[in-house]
């Protein structure tokens, strides 16, 4: 692994800093997805459907996800 800085609002940078570890590492997850080869010459949106994509065909669906995120609060 190697360490880059990204620049972000401040806010961000708290909230990241004050969240827990398994939510800065789904933070991670969604970087390293979105620089994957795959991904680097697509667009935000078309890279987003990607992922959403692959997630439903391993079985994540939309209403999981809303249970996840909801959980997380």
């Amino acid at each position: 692994m190697e360490t880059i800085t990204i620049e972000v609002d401040k806010e961000v940078a708290k909230a990241y800093r004050e969240s827990d570890l398994n939510k800065q590492e789904k933070v991670n997850t969604i970087i390293k997805l979105f620089f994957q080869p795959e991904f680097a010459y697509k667009s935000l949106s078309e890279v987003m459907a990607d992922i959403a994509n692959k997630a439903e065909q391993r079985g994540l669906t939309p209403e999981i996800l809303e249970d996840i995120l909801n959980d997380e609060e």
